[in-house]
């Protein structure tokens, strides 16, 4: 049974995956001296770091989404577009997190959208809750 929850888990997932190759790019220099610059400097030492604390926060909050949307697919009867919609939300605002937080400085607004994150995951599990 095809739930349409699934598409946007599988988004994530494939994001995820994004952030895997984005960084095993930027780890070339370093790790194998492909693109290093000629005085041997990783011309990508600054961004990498964020690339990879960004990969962590995908295993962090997002387990809770990811945890939601099974009980919801194997549970049918719970399910409602709402549901969708809210899941749209999250999948969007983790891709937008990632970009604040991989091209800027901005903690500010990085928090700003983790909160949509967060709220939306939140409003699933309270929603599976009450019903």
């Amino acid at each position: 049974m095809y739930s349409p929850l699934l598409l946007p888990v599988f988004i994530h997932i494939a994001w995820t995956g994004v952030l895997y190759v984005v960084l095993t790019i930027v780890r070339a220099p370093s790790v194998w001296e492909i693109g290093i610059h000629k005085d041997g400097v990783n011309p990508w030492a600054d961004i990498e770091p964020r690339i990879s604390a960004n990969l962590s926060n995908q295993f962090e909050w997002p387990l809770f989404f990811h945890m939601v949307c099974v009980i919801l697919i194997s549970n049918a009867a719970l399910y409602s577009s709402t549901y969708l919609w809210l899941a749209w939300v999250f999948v969007f605002g983790r891709i937008l997190h990632s970009l604040v937080h991989i091209l800027t400085s901005n903690v500010r607004l990085r928090g700003l959208v983790f909160t949509i994150n967060f709220l939306a995951v939140i409003c699933m599990w309270v929603s599976v809750i009450v019903n």
